[in-house]
């Protein structure tokens, strides 16, 4: 399933992801202390993923739970990204990203390891 989420969306998520369930309140307080939000906006956010099924509500309590893991978010955002940019060519992407030039030792090599599992 391709799920667009919106920043805000992605907000919610990312503290559910990192978190685990929580009631409302808690991710209200949350997102407060991180963003400034108020409680009402973060209960329309939430009351979104609702209806797109990301996440689910259950009560007592009104607790809220991830149901998309945040890899197919990753991977839905990273082809939307390539589509949009580079004209779908992950070849032109990966170059882009490599010709950055702020890859640490660390990340070459990772990057290396990734490539050399393709073969």
């Amino acid at each position: 399933m391709e799920l667009k989420l919106y920043d805000s969306e992605l907000k919610v998520m990312d503290i559910l992801w990192r978190e685990g369930m929580l009631a409302a309140g808690d991710l209200a307080a949350i997102l407060n202390r991180e963003t400034g939000w108020n409680r009402n906006t973060t209960y329309t956010v939430i009351k979104k993923l609702i209806v797109k099924g990301a996440i689910q509500r259950t009560d007592p309590g009104f607790v809220c739970t991830a149901l998309i893991p945040k890899e197919q978010v990753q991977t839905y955002e990273t082809k939307e990204l390539i589509n949009k940019m580079y004209n779908g060519s992950a070849g032109m992407f990966f170059s882009a990203f490599l010709n950055e030039k702020n890859l640490s030792k660390e990340d070459i090599d990772k990057l290396k390891k990734i490539v050399e599992s393709l073969s």
